[in-house]
């Protein structure tokens, strides 16, 4: 299998591991279930040019923001993948360590502390929100998941 298959088939195991964990801490109580419909507004709002907003809750209302936001957190994941696949070389996807696709999972959480979240007006890395750090622990624990899920789909592809 390429690079480009096994970092497709990483972000999407990455993604479904960030998932299982966010529906387990909502099934015990630990966090509220994830709701991708104002990442989707966002993600809709961002391709028409307007990255940035005070609360994406009071931006207009987009058709099918909900899969759209499903759909834009796999497509990220993805390409999260494939990028490390590339990165990482034939090398790591021979014999993959956890090590390395732990610290770029955890690298990619920038993403949506400098750009996602302040584009959705939650300010920088959740700053706005009511309990910041708290929501920065769980980002740093769902992007270990990621890095967890697309380990274990490096190590079944190789």
């Amino acid at each position: 299998m390429g690079p480009i298959a096994t970092g497709l088939l990483m972000g999407i195991a990455g993604t479904a591991a960030m998932d299982v964990l966010a529906f387990a801490q909502a099934r015990t109580g630990v966090a509220p279930a994830p709701n991708w419909a104002m990442p989707g507004r966002w993600a809709a709002h961002a391709a028409r040019g307007r990255v940035f907003h005070d609360d994406i809750a009071a931006a207009a209302p987009v058709a099918g923001e909900l899969r759209l936001g499903w759909a834009f957190h796999y497509a990220v994941g993805i390409v999260y993948g494939v990028v490390f696949a590339l990165l990482a070389g034939p090398g790591w996807l021979a014999a993959p360590s956890f090590l390395p696709v732990w610290l770029f999972a955890l690298a990619t959480i920038a993403a949506g502390w400098f750009l996602l979240q302040p584009g959705m007006g939650l300010g920088w890395a959740g700053a706005r929100t009511e309990a910041p750090w708290t929501g920065r622990a769980r980002g740093l624990l769902a992007h270990t998941a990621f890095g967890l899920g697309m380990w274990a789909a490096a190590v079944a592809a190789a």
